[in-house]
């Protein structure tokens, strides 16, 4: 092996790189960026739940009980509210996790301490987490009068001298969701973003490092009808992989699908359009595809950690949970989840749909202005 010659291969390529700043940059930042995603996404806990309490009546007991929640850092209580009928609303609605109902005999010296904890069990970890902190919570409290009582005997305390245990009981709305239940609709849609992104880099900055496009530029054809053959041919792709996907998982894991099968066609046609527009906006000026790659790879991939595709966002810094709104995956992986799991209709999803078409619209926006120019 000639040294000198080796030594100036490996200068060669390492000048080169320095060249590419973007290829610079991210070669030190992607790797620090993915480290503390992995850290901050995959290893949190569930913490600050939003949820209601119900108060029904009032007294010593309910009071302990509320503090008690308040304390713990598992729960943001948002609101106290008399009418259980509001508060279940708010769990149907997406306002809030859970509702922890305290009974109207609660206070009651006679009779048991009913409390319901009203939840949405479709997000798995988060069901995981409330339902064991709740029911340890109340069995606790309960254990805490019992000793009153007690007490009570021979101190002659009127107020805990019949308090009874508190009998917790457990409403998960959408039912026992397992884990796979849960992570379908997140990979479905990391999956559509992932492939779409990498298609429009091979069909774009890929033909064009080839040549392919100035070749392609030089017959008779307008931007325009390049531009929509090869979105319509990604999006026919990405809806055929979507497809296999979920019959996949239906076939080996017998999971169900709860909402309308046509709507989700449809919100699946809507994320496949917006990410092939997220993909065409990056790889419209990009030179060569390993230049794409770089670029796009350390926007993409922490996606999946921050938009909640393997775990709720609510295990992650409030910074990460406050970033997510202002990445589609977010909003893809919300109509996903509420077709798949939930069963809800187009009403319910309509901000996450409208949110959608807005970044289509802004990404083929830039992606053709962008294209525009630089051809």
């Amino acid at each position: 092996m000639e040294s000198t010659k080796f030594k100036w291969m490996i200068k060669k390529d390492l000048l080169t790189l320095w060249r590419h700043k973007i290829q610079f940059i991210s070669l030190v930042m992607f790797p620090i960026v993915m480290i503390a995603l992995c850290g901050w996404g995959m290893g949190g806990t569930v913490e600050n739940t939003p949820v209601v309490i119900v108060k029904q009546t009032s007294g010593d007991i309910t009071d302990q009980v509320i503090n008690t929640i308040k304390s713990d850092e598992t729960f943001d209580v948002i609101d106290i509210i008399s009418e259980p009928d509001d508060a279940k609303q708010m769990v149907d609605r997406g306002e809030i996790k859970a509702a922890i109902i305290l009974s109207k005999n609660f206070e009651d010296h006679n009779g048991s301490k009913n409390a319901v904890l009203y939840i949405d069990s479709s997000d798995q970890l988060t069901t995981q987490t409330l339902v064991p902190k709740t029911e340890q919570i109340f069995s606790m409290l309960s254990e805490t009068i019992s000793l009153n009582q007690v007490s009570a005997e021979h101190q002659g305390n009127a107020l805990t001298q019949t308090a009874q245990a508190i009998k917790l009981q457990v409403n998960k709305i959408y039912g026992e969701i397992d884990y796979i239940d849960f992570l379908l609709p997140g990979v479905l849609a990391m999956t559509m973003f992932m492939s779409s992104m990498f298609s429009m880099g091979n069909a774009i900055a890929g033909e064009r490092e080839r040549g392919e496009l100035a070749r392609l530029f030089m017959t008779p054809t307008s931007i325009s009808t390049v531009l929509s053959g090869k979105i319509v041919s990604n999006l026919i792709k990405e809806m055929i992989r979507a497809i296999i996907l979920i019959l996949s998982a239906v076939i080996l894991f017998n999971v169900v699908i709860n909402g309308n099968f046509l709507l989700l066609l449809f919100v699946m046609l809507l994320s496949a359009l917006c990410f092939v527009g997220f993909g065409m906006m990056f790889s419209a000026t990009s030179k060569t595809q390993e230049d794409y790659i770089q670029v796009v790879m350390p926007v993409a991939m922490p996606m999946m950690f921050v938009c909640g595709v393997f775990f709720p966002t609510e295990t992650m810094p409030w910074v990460l949970q406050k970033i997510a709104y202002f990445l589609p995956l977010t909003y893809a992986n919300n109509a996903f989840r509420g077709v798949m799991l939930q069963g809800v209709g187009l009403e319910a999803i309509g901000v996450d749909l409208l949110v959608l078409l807005g970044f289509t619209i802004l990404f083929f926006g830039v992606g053709v202005a962008r294209f525009n120019r630089q051809i």
